[in-house]
């Protein structure tokens, strides 16, 4: 059965794993709001890809929701007067 011959020094040991470190993350700017953001992602602040508005952000559908229970509101309160 194989057993090392000598012992491993920690210098020789630790310097295994010296290139193991943390990579930084590239970021690139979004072309509507030029916000950073991370290469082929959608941004989260405006919803555009490469130009192009497809998702709808948290601030849109607050504003959406924030409509739509107004205009409830109103009917039921239209109702409880007749």
């Amino acid at each position: 059965m194989p057993v090392p011959k000598r012992k491993r020094s920690r210098a020789r040991r630790d310097s295994r794993f010296a290139n193991k470190g943390v990579e930084v993350k590239e970021l690139a700017s979004c072309r509507n709001c030029q916000a950073a953001i991370e290469p082929h992602q959608v941004c989260t602040q405006c919803g555009h890809y490469k130009g192009v508005k497809v998702m709808v952000t948290k601030l849109e559908r607050t504003i959406k929701r924030g409509q739509t229970r107004k205009v409830l509101q109103e009917k039921a309160q239209a109702r409880q007067k007749t």
